[in-house]
């Protein structure tokens, strides 16, 4: 929102906003393009000769806000409505999809075209290193854009990526998440069935061939498909994959590429960005020189300090299959390592029961898993709310060591008193996690 209202302030229109909390660097940022910002909704907070009233997805009914321009009926839209209509129609954009990967992805694909001299506009759903910001609106004829699934607004249930106006899409994946929107893995699917359906002729989706929900949704598509993947029958193949610590290679289509980056979500990851980019005219020696200058991204396997031998990992992990292949790409990047892995439970889909099984598989691949108690736990119901002593016995009982503690003191005293010279330390959540992070690493200090 605030990256839009300050585009939108650039391009001549008088911008104001409200939020319940505003704070810096966002509102200094804002206040910085002349933009008023009220902290708190009211009715009163809206101009009387307010034009077009843009409600962000969070806002529900019973807003104050939202219930006067209902009353008052304003013309009001959605954030996704504005991006359609003031920034992507007419270019060319790139719309990246899937449960899990689309911000990294998003932003290799940025970042080549930024490096390759194309300079595109992005809407990034996190800090991409290169970039320095999630979001930037130039005068390319390229958009590179983050499809998020989740809804658009509390009248427009539809996702969010309906509205994007695709040129090309990519479709990492697809799994079940966010419980509080979906009912079933079917329902998202039909999300996913609605973005192929809007994709021209002249354009293309690449899905993700080993995904069997992604081939299943492509099944009928109008538009041009190709499948990626590791599998036999994938149009594209990614071939010679090499892991090293310091990164991964890969062949596609008898090229060769290199990303400093480890796992095979990343080197998937890659090939999507890759195919992306070679469809909209790049080289593959100008895609080689974006991938190998790529950065990551903020909270992707990020590495925030290291004391007396301890390394702190921030990553964003939440979802079981992401959850298992953070562990996986860190063992390959920290060989010989132990590693623990803190896990907090916040997302609105991980806060419920649906994945208790499946989240203790995951984090059982740690050598120790630490959970502290569910945030926000009020929120679910009992009978739907994850159980994390219930899920620690289950780590225990597939081979694991888990402790459930009940909040980040505990946990920080615990790892201080017993992690070792050498071991890496994966804190894994879509949150601050209290701090926990700078907290580890000052009682490390202290040992």
């Amino acid at each position: 929102m605030g990256s839009v209202a300050a585009a939108m302030q650039v391009r001549g229109y008088v911008v104001s906003g409200s939020d319940r909390n505003v704070y810096p660097p966002m509102s200094a940022f804002l206040e910085g393009q002349g933009i008023k910002l009220t902290e708190g909704f009211a009715a009163e907070n809206i101009p009387a000769d307010a034009d077009v009233i843009v409600v962000g997805n969070a806002i529900s009914r019973g807003n104050e806000e939202a219930e006067a321009v209902l009353d008052r009926k304003l013309l009001y839209v959605s954030l996704p409505e504005v991006m359609k209509e003031v920034f992507l129609r007419g270019r060319r954009n790139l719309v990246v999809s899937g449960t899990h990967g689309k911000t990294t992805t998003t932003a290799m694909l940025a970042w080549i075209l930024k490096a390759a001299g194309h300079d595109p506009s992005h809407m990034i759903g996190g800090l991409p290193l290169n970039l320095g910001k999630g979001a930037a609106f130039t005068d390319s004829a390229f958009t590179v854009l983050e499809g998020d699934e989740y809804d658009t607004a509390f009248f427009d249930k539809r996702s969010k990526f309906l509205h994007y106006l695709p040129e090309v899409v990519v479709m990492n994946n697809i799994e079940f998440d966010h419980a509080d929107i979906y009912a079933s893995i079917d329902e998202i699917k039909l999300s996913f069935r609605r973005l192929l359906n809007i994709v021209p002729r002249s354009g293309m989706a690449f899905i993700n061939g080993d995904d069997a929900n992604c081939l299943d949704v492509a099944v009928g598509a109008i538009a041009p498909v190709r499948s990626v993947g590791m599998g036999a029958e994938c149009d594209v193949a990614i071939e010679d994959i090499e892991y090293i610590p310091s990164g991964s290679a890969f062949t596609l289509e008898g090229e060769r590429y290199s990303v400093p980056m480890v796992g095979e979500f990343n080197v998937r990851n890659a090939a999507m960005a890759v195919c992306t980019a070679r469809f909209i005219g790049l080289t593959p020696g100008e895609i080689r020189s974006g991938l190998t200058t790529f950065l990551g991204v903020a909270r992707r396997q990020e590495l925030r300090g290291e004391v007396e031998g301890v390394k702190v990992i921030d990553d964003f992990a939440h979802h079981p299959t992401a959850i298992a292949q953070a562990v996986r790409g860190l063992r390959q990047r920290y060989p010989g390592s132990r590693l623990w892995v803190l896990f907090e439970a916040r997302s609105n889909t991980t806060r419920r029961n649906v994945f208790q099984h499946e989240l203790a598989a995951a984090l059982a691949e740690a050598d120790f898993a630490v959970i502290p108690n569910v945030p926000d736990a009020e929120k679910v119901a009992l009978s739907d709310r994850l159980d994390p002593q219930r899920l620690v016995a289950e780590i225990g009982e597939l081979g694991g060591k888990g402790w459930y503690l009940s909040g980040v003191e505990e946990i920080v005293t615990l790892v201080a008193t017993d992690a070792q010279p050498g071991d890496v330390v994966a804190v894994l959540s879509n949150g601050g996690f209290g701090g926990i992070h700078q907290k580890l690493l000052d009682r490390l200090a202290k040992r």
